[in-house]
């Protein structure tokens, strides 16, 4: 059913009825072919005209999402939540959460969150939950910007720190400056490299790969002489939080939720060819490919720390893994290796930065984004992308960014922006679709039959686990101001924002995806489809045709007439 009909009781739409199959789909502008018919048809069941050129292929695809978890560099950002948890800890904790983001992937393999959202949900909830969502992902998105770029400064900071022997303490404005540097230069290649963009991903996989390939062969090698034994690597469990043991372990599990918790970022539908199998494959491609290296990775690390764990955490350095580099492959060799994960780290920012602003983009074509109407145009100059949705998030994450400012606790709380909003942003969906919309509910390219349903609400649990999870505070209960995780904060003013904006204005005027196909010959490329109409009498709407036109009426509305 046509979430645009379903929200026609706030803002009665009309739709023409049309031949399922139309020639006219195949969309040009200008003389560029945008997208091939069957895409742009998958895209006008959603009520979508064809805006963005379809530059990234299944592989591609696969590579923006593959980029912005950028594996090696996400695990040495986020040693913290799990080496207090011991080896064993940090190992079975990225094999186990890792195991549980498949399955979520599984559940999440349709394309566009706040769509399917206003799709399977009630009449009631429908408007609410789609415009909570499209807030959360944007500026999930936005906060995974900013954390990745927060983590620029920082591993640069460590290269001087290393080749100044550990004496170099950068200020906060310094690293704020290489942090507003690094989110420009972001926007200034996100807009001038539209046609080689679908590469730069292929480029940045090849990296993420040479840097995986690197680490795992050669710090075996320059730990020969002490490297740790197997019960050491896969048994020692400890705890070197104030938490309970079993709880250090859980908190571990943030390390993959955050590393791999942007697979969604690939749901660039509007942009990849094929995108029926392209986005499904991308999204689960890359929770593979995580979960499979991403475990070879931390067994490595377990195999090469130093056992007395407390020392690596205290580095002098800052970071565990600059030591780690270091105690194996010398002071050369560690300024080396966190080269690369800085330049690796840098290419993870420029595709976050592609994937939230056509999310952002998504959301303004829908009206829901203040400013909507700035937004909303696409650049055909700068080659079919929507270049003001990219500096709109260079603006706001420069922002946000401001955070650094304070305190490191409240930089962290950029990290945990990404980690519950995103999981909000794909909890709903799945929530909405197997308590209101199941019998709207239609296998995709991806389907797992019966166990659809089980599979849905195991990730729902999991989600809203992982939500919980990331407001804890990490080194134990108690905290004191400047170690405290600020996380449940940030994400109620999101969402408190974001609800309070809805019920104070959006209510009024906003109805939830719009169409924005237009008529080709005095045809619109939409129909009406018979369950589409028994749907809609079923939820208390009327359809009416005059033969041409059919109109959808709210009851309510109906009777006032």
């Amino acid at each position: 059913m046509s979430p645009q009909a379903e929200a026609a009781a706030a803002d009665p739409p009309t739709y023409h009825e049309a031949p399922p199959h139309h020639p006219h789909l195949t969309t040009q502008t200008d003389g560029v072919v945008l997208a091939s018919e069957a895409d742009a048809e998958l895209l006008a069941k959603m009520g979508y005209k064809q805006e963005l050129k379809r530059n990234f292929t299944t592989i591609e695809v696969f590579g923006i999402a593959f980029s912005i978890m950028g594996l090696l560099p996400s695990i040495a950002s986020t040693l913290a939540f799990s080496l207090p948890a011991g080896p064993g800890g940090m190992v079975w904790s990225w094999f186990l959460a890792s195991g549980c983001i498949f399955v979520v992937g599984l559940s999440n393999g349709r394309f566009r969150q706040y769509w399917w959202t206003h799709y399977f949900s009630s009449p009631k909830t429908r408007n609410y939950l789609c415009f909570l969502v499209g807030y959360s992902n944007s500026l999930g998105l936005i906060g995974g910007l900013c954390s990745i770029d927060y983590g620029n400064p920082l591993f640069l900071r460590r290269l001087i720190v290393i080749a100044n022997d550990g004496e170099w303490t950068p200020s906060s404005g310094l690293i704020y400056v290489v942090f507003m540097i690094c989110v420009i230069t972001h926007g200034v290649l996100a807009s001038t490299l539209s046609k080689v963009m679908g590469r730069l991903q292929s480029f940045s996989v090849f990296m993420n790969i040479a840097l995986i390939l690197a680490t795992i062969i050669a710090l075996p090698i320059g730990r020969s002489g002490g490297r740790n034994d197997g019960g050491f690597i896969f048994s020692t469990v400890q705890n070197l939080t104030t938490w309970p043991t079993g709880w250090a372990f859980m908190l571990a599990w943030l390390s993959p939720i955050w590393t791999i918790g942007a697979f969604d970022s690939c749901v660039m539908s509007e942009e990849a060819s094929n995108a029926a199998k392209a986005v499904p494959m991308g999204i689960l491609m890359s929770i593979g490919m995580c979960w499979l290296l991403g475990f070879v990775i931390v067994v490595v690390l377990a195999a090469c720390v130093d056992p007395d764990l407390s020392s690596v955490l205290g580095s002098s350095f800052g970071q565990p893994m600059a030591q780690i580099y270091y105690d194996a492959v010398g002071k050369s060799g560690a300024i080396g290796f966190m080269t690369l994960v800085f330049i690796v780290q840098y290419l993870m920012g420029l595709s976050i930065v592609v994937a939230a602003s056509r999310q952002m983009w998504a959301f303004s074509r829908d009206g829901a984004l203040p400013f909507s109407s700035f937004f909303r145009p696409i650049s055909k100059t700068f080659g079919f992308i929507p270049l003001r949705t990219v500096w709109g998030c260079v603006l706001v994450a420069l922002v946000l960014g401001l955070l650094c400012l304070i305190a490191p606790a409240a930089a962290s709380a950029l990290f945990s922006l990404a980690v519950a909003a995103n999981n909000l942003a794909w909890m709903v969906p799945i929530l909405s679709r197997v308590v209101w919309g199941q019998h709207k509910f239609t296998p995709a390219a991806f389907y797992t039959g019966r166990f659809s349903t089980p599979i849905a609400w195991f990730a729902i649990a999991f989600l809203v686990f992982g939500i919980s999870l990331a407001m804890f505070p990490v080194g134990g209960p108690n905290p004191a101001p400047d170690v405290m995780n600020y996380t449940v904060v940030v994400n109620m003013t999101v969402w408190g924002g974001a609800t309070v904006y809805y019920f104070l204005s959006a209510r009024k005027w906003f109805t939830g995806p719009k169409t924005t196909l237009e008529e080709v010959e005095g045809v619109v490329q939409h129909q009406l489809t018979d369950e589409q109409r028994r749907e809609l009498v079923q939820e208390g709407l009327v359809v009416e045709s005059d033969g041409r036109t059919e109109t959808v009426t709210s009851a309510a509305e109906k009777k006032k007439e």
